[in-house]
Order: structure tokens, then C-alpha cells, then sequence
């Protein structure tokens, strides 16, 4: 008996010992501390980043001087919007593209639309998007990894172009003065917190439903009732849509729906006028794809892209500008970018000497990894073009408000635009026709939680 407790606890040693294999030993830890040497420079760099920001201390001092702010190709823009402490950049962006076009069609001084408007049904229609989501996977187990997306993912304040597109095709357009912000409009973290919190536990109502018998027609029935409350409780932060209402244009009143509204001043085909381009390396070229759940209406339409390379969709977006166009435009804003002068970068800052060593990272491994993706829409706008037609810098009128950066826009210089532009969504006229005819691909399709999956805010 003592023999065979004995080899047990040999044993046990033996599986504890294995287990610390990949641990952080006392040998270890010393050979690491070794490396680090304890300069008078290590110790003067510490004493500077205990009391100051990383950002400042490495921004390269050589960047600071006056930058050029001619551009050789530019649209006209009129007024700067700001979506103050909101996800909305990509509703802000896409109604900023179709506001520039009514204005320019109508010579019109200023115009808003309502992003208010829009966002109500946005919120209804994802909360929606999740909860018939949760009833077409309820025969799937909890820690299933669609499940489980949706239920990290029940609702969000951010989006996408297509959200844009579905959205105002469905229920029109106001200008700003019919449907004005509100404060949740504005700060909208408390709202979205609220809803996700609804919508999560009408998530597990749904999947008990589900699993005690209930079909699809006391299911639906039920998340009609949900939405029921989903309403209200958009209706009291952000007020109720209106049906109709009165606009005059030109000195003469007329009473519009949002739906008449769009048709009579717009009337875009904003699904089939628009190519969506990604320049994403981590994946074939010229090859089309969708991402499932990248959309806003359930009835809708997932994000689906061309991929090109970044030199093929700067041609197009070129093409654009030098027609007057804007164009929705989204990249990863927040790498080097230096927010009081309005400047994207490479060079603004210098990590590197800072840090004592290289961020090594290509843009397709940087995707690979998670390290970036698109995080933020703009309006691109303008483009720098040297003597031989190539862009030195571009710009674009951003959704920050007048104050931000430089005048309420953002300079990039080509370089930046290589690495951290992803996604432009351009007019057919101006993509040539191998690219459209990548359109007639089917498309590959990728899951929710595939890194192109990023929501701009």
C-alpha cells in the first residue's frame, strides 16, 4: 500500500513538474534582468516617462514645423460636423458624402441631415439584426462560437457604409433642423449600455423558448414584443421619428415623408451606385468578399468588398476627387497621428528610440495579428499630386468638430495612407470594369469574428 501511495506522488511531482515547463523560473528571470543594463540614458528616459505621456516624449521634434497644406486636387466643403462623444463616425461620413452632392446640385449655402433620424432605426434595426440572430442559432449549443459572438456583440453605436445604404433606403432622410440631437444622441454610452443589457437577457428568453418547444411563430411573436420595448426606450432618449414634415427649398413649402425627402432631393442607388474596396494584404487580390453579420438590417446586406491593392483603389479615389466626388473613406486613425495639428504620419512620432527597439510589423501582419484595423470614417476629399500625377498627401473632412485638428479635418501623407487606409466606398463611374467585374464573383465569406470585422466609431 505505502508502494503504491509512493509512486502516486512520484507521479503527481512528475505532472506538476511538466506543467511548469514554459514558467517563468528564478534562472530565467535572472537572465532577463541581466539584459536590461541600467544606463544613465535607461535611467534619464525613466525618470521622463514616469511623470509623461509616451506620446509626447516620442514625438519627433523634426515633424513640428509649419506642414504643407496646398493640395492640388480638392471638393468644396461646406461646414464641419461633430458627433461629439458618439460611435456615429459612419453615419456623420456617409451623410457628409450626400450632403456635399445636394448642396453642389442645389447650390444650396449649408445643409445638415439628421444623424438622429437615422440613428433611432439603426438601433432598432441591430437590435433586431441580434435578437432574430439568437432564434436562427438557438438550436446551437451556448459555447457554440456564433453564440457567443453575439451574445459579446448584442448592439453598438458603430458601423459601417452599408449600414448607411440600407438604412436610408428604407426610411429616408430629414434635414437636421426635423429631428435635432439629443444628449444620448450625443454621449450615447449609456444608452448602448442599457440596450445591450436588454438585449442579452431577451437573448437567453429566446434560447429557453427555443429549448422548451417554442416555434418560430411564438418566437417571433416575442421579439416583437421585445423590440416593443427597444422602441421606448430609443423613443425617450432619442425622440420618435417623425412621419412627416414641412421643407421649403427655393422659397416654396412643401410636406415631405424622410422616404420622399431622399427620392426628390437625392434619389441615389446607394446599393448599386457603390463599390466597397479593402485594401487588405492578408488576403488574395482581386478576390471578393462579405463578412456575415457585418450589416446593420437584418434584411440587408453584409459588408461585401473588392480587395485591391492600395495603388489600384488610389487610382480610383484620385479619379473621384478630380470629379468633385467625396467618397466614405476608414482607416486605423489613431496610429501616429497627431490630433492638435491634424497630421497622420509615420514620422510624428519615434517609438523606436524611445523604446530601444523596432516595431517591425508589416501592415498584413499587423492584420494577422489584430494589432490594427479600421477603427474610424472620414469624408476623403482632397489629394496632393506631384508633377508625374502621383499623391504626396491626401486630406479629409472629419465628424470632431470644427476645433479638431486642422480645421476640423485630417492631413495624411501617402505613406500613412499605404499603411493604415482601409476601406473607400466609390462611385461606379470611376471603377474600372475588371474591378467591377470581380463583382460577379460569388463572394468568399468570412465569419463575424474575422479581423475585418471592425465597426468604424
Amino acid at each position: 500500500m505505502k508502494r503504491h501511495m509512493t509512486l502516486a506522488c512520484l507521479a503527481l511531482l512528475a505532472l506538476g513538474a511538466q506543467a511548469q515547463q514554459g514558467g517563468l523560473t528564478p534562472e530565467m528571470l535572472s537572465q532577463i534582468k541581466e539584459t536590461y543594463k541600467h544606463t544613465s540614458a535607461d535611467k534619464a528616459i525613466h525618470n521622463a516617462m514616469a511623470g509623461t505621456s509616451i506620446a509626447i516624449l516620442a514625438r519627433n521634434q523634426e515633424r513640428l514645423a509649419d506642414f504643407d497644406t496646398h493640395f492640388s486636387d480638392k471638393v468644396v466643403s461646406k461646414g464641419i460636423t461633430d458627433q461629439k462623444q458618439s460611435g456615429r463616425c459612419w453615419l456623420f461620413t456617409g451623410l457628409n458624402v450626400l450632403r456635399a452632392q445636394m448642396i453642389a446640385r442645389y447650390g444650396l449655402d449649408e445643409l445638415t441631415f439628421s444623424q438622429n433620424y437615422c440613428f433611432f432605426y439603426d438601433q432598432l434595426e441591430k437590435a433586431n439584426l441580434f435578437l432574430q440572430g439568437i432564434i436562427d442559432t438557438s438550436k446551437k449549443p451556448a459555447d457554440d462560437k456564433m453564440v457567443e459572438w453575439l451574445f459579446k456583440n448584442p448592439i453598438g453605436d458603430g458601423g459601417q457604409f452599408t449600414g448607411v445604404s440600407d438604412l436610408i433606403l428604407k426610411y429616408g432622410l430629414v434635414p437636421s433642423s426635423v429631428m435635432p440631437e439629443t444628449y444620448s444622441s450625443e454621449n450615447t454610452s449609456q444608452l448602448s449600455n442599457l440596450l445591450a443589457l436588454k438585449l442579452r437577457e431577451y437573448g437567453l428568453e429566446l434560447r429557453d423558448k427555443a429549448e422548451n418547444g417554442a416555434g418560430a411563430a411564438t418566437l417571433e411573436t416575442r421579439k416583437t414584443e421585445m423590440l416593443g420595448t427597444v422602441y421606448r426606450m430609443l423613443a425617450l432618449a432619442l425622440g420618435e421619428p417623425v412621419q412627416s414634415f414641412k421643407w421649403t427649398m427655393n422659397g416654396i413649402e412643401k410636406e415631405y415623408t424622410p422616404l420622399s425627402f431622399y427620392q426628390e432631393f437625392l434619389g441615389n442607388d446607394l446599393d448599386g451606385n457603390y463599390v466597397m474596396l479593402m485594401n487588405d494584404p492578408s488576403r488574395e487580390y482581386y478576390k471578393c468578399y462579405e463578412i456575415d453579420y457585418d450589416r446593420h438590417v437584418y434584411d440587408g446586406k453584409n459588408w461585401t468588398y473588392v480587395n485591391l491593392p492600395v495603388e489600384d483603389i488610389k487610382q480610383m479615389a484620385i479619379a473621384s476627387i478630380k470629379d468633385s466626388t467625396m467618397m466614405y473613406f476608414s482607416c486605423d486613425v489613431g496610429k501616429f497621428m497627431d490630433s492638435q495639428r491634424g497630421m497622420l504620419d509615420l514620422n510624428n512620432y519615434d517609438y523606436a528610440s524611445l523604446m530601444g527597439t523596432d516595431f517591425g510589423m508589416n501592415k498584413e501582419q499587423r492584420i494577422r495579428t489584430f494589432a490594427s484595423g479600421s477603427t474610424h470614417a472620414m469624408t476623403l476629399m482632397a489629394v496632393d499630386l506631384d508633377k508625374n500625377g502621383k499623391p504626396k498627401k491626401w486630406m479629409v473632412e472629419n465628424s470632431w468638430g470644427q476645433e479638431a485638428g486642422f480645421r476640423g479635418h485630417m492631413i495624411m501623407t501617402d505613406k500613412w495612407f499605404d499603411e493604415y487606409m482601409f476601406r473607400l466606398a466609390v462611385e461606379k463611374k470611376y471603377v474600372p470594369e475588371k474591378v467591377l467585374d470581380i463583382l460577379k464573383q460569388k463572394p468568399v465569406r468570412l465569419p463575424a469574428w474575422d479581423p475585418m470585422f471592425a465597426p468604424e466609431e
